[in-house]
């Protein structure tokens, strides 16, 4: 990879392609920002009309976990780069795509890296030395009594592989038969058919951080690494993210060491993009490492309202071998994610959108998905303010009119 030096017009011989392999919400903005650059999209996803593919110039609807299929798709299509936009792919095919030559983002090991909870755990913590949570693994329901025990009480049970908080067990006390269903659930819940779990310490949480931390190729072809200001978020409970916003609240040292576990993960798995990396700020003052997304992450969509490039802009550039001078956050702003209560609407409509847009300072993004399940992410409010504190009250009150029918 080199720094590129001029951008082409897409759908002729030169233009460069980018390849989505995941085309939700995030995959969206990706690909509005490489549309904006010129750039050739390929949308790929398990299901049609995922939101990316409504910006694409071309749609595939495979199950990426099948690597023949992913393996088809690349070989037909011959993009110049290959963008993993969720971890649910078939990591070996991508091992295999980029041997082949296939330029994937940030790289196939760290792909397979973020998605394993195991490889991860032992990878922050056995190779980068990252502080994180107590743990132990378990591949049977024996083992997962004995990991409880000796990890304490409380205690999660998480699948090896899973996202978005799918399969999780929370274990409260010395009840074996309890942690026996704990397992079987997570099991159940993992995707594939793998029976290894984590088993990991509870921690209560004073704040959650997102560390945007990425690589790029500066003017002499050598690879940089930078660190947007830290995201704080908060999820009230759930397994999924509520709310965002920029800047932090938090103390200059905290967000300093927020920054560095950011890039030291970054580093360590290495390539070219941005990668979403989840800190927790525990109430006896514990800063861990907790996960990794190799790409954009949901909670940074607020980037979009407060950095002068967004996570999406710096992920296509970064990628694209073009130029990343590092943010500014140029307004604090904040963002209010909207979830569906409702199973199987098609065409879902997002109500109340013209009382949200009255108040000052608020956007919204419709992800234009084409069906509703219980706790599914449809669209997500954005808030610029004077202070943070200004923007989250406009965002949570844009939030509070806005329904899916």
């Amino acid at each position: 990879m080199k720094p590129r030096y001029s951008l082409t017009t897409p759908l002729f011989g030169d233009s460069i392609k980018v390849l989505l392999l995941g085309s939700g919400e995030l995959g969206k903005e990706v690909a509005i920002e490489a549309q904006r650059l010129g750039l050739e999209i390929v949308a790929v996803d398990r299901y049609d009309w995922a939101p990316a593919m409504h910006v694409a110039h071309r749609r595939y609807v495979v199950n990426m976990l099948e690597p023949k299929a992913v393996k088809a798709i690349v070989r037909h299509e011959r993009p110049d780069i290959i963008i993993p936009e969720i971890e649910a792919i078939a990591t070996d095919a991508l091992e295999e795509l980029e041997a082949e030559g296939f330029f994937i983002v940030p790289n196939a090991r760290a792909v397979k890296i973020s998605m394993n909870r195991i490889e991860l755990r032992r990878f922050a913590r056995e190779v980068l030395g990252l502080p994180t949570t107590r743990y132990m693994f378990a591949e049977n329901e024996d083992e997962a009594i004995d990991a409880c025990e000796k990890v304490g009480y409380p205690c999660l049970i998480k699948p090896e592989m899973s996202s978005s908080g799918h399969g999780h067990a929370r274990i409260s006390d010395a009840d074996k038969q309890r942690v026996v269903e704990g397992y079987r659930y997570a099991v159940a819940h993992a995707r594939g058919r793998g029976r290894r779990v984590i088993v990991e310490e509870f921690v209560e949480l004073d704040a959650e951080f997102t560390s945007l931390a990425y690589r790029y190729l500066d003017e002499s072809g050598r690879i940089a690494t930078d660190v947007c200001e830290p995201v704080e978020h908060w999820r009230y409970g759930l397994y999924h993210y509520v709310e965002s916003w920029q800047p932090s609240m938090r103390n200059q040292d905290v967000q300093r060491m927020v920054k560095e576990i950011g890039m030291k993960v970054a580093d360590g798995l290495g390539g070219l993009g941005i990668f979403g990396v989840e800190v927790f700020l525990t109430k006896d003052g514990r800063i861990l490492f907790s996960e990794v997304a190799p790409r954009p992450h949901d909670t940074g969509m607020v980037t979009m309202a407060s950095q002068e490039l967004s996570e999406f802009a710096i992920h296509v550039r970064a990628a694209a071998g073009l130029p990343v001078p590092k943010p500014r956050v140029v307004v604090p702003a904040a963002s209010v994610a909207i979830y569906s209560s409702v199973d199987g609407v098609w065409a879902p409509r997002v109500d109340g959108v013209y009382r949200a847009l009255k108040i000052p300072g608020v956007d919204i993004r419709v992800f234009g998905k084409p069906v509703t399940y219980s706790g599914r992410r449809v669209a997500v409010v954005l808030a610029r303010g004077a202070t943070v504190e200004e923007a989250l009250e406009s965002a949570r009150r844009a939030a509070s009119v806005v329904s899916v029918s």
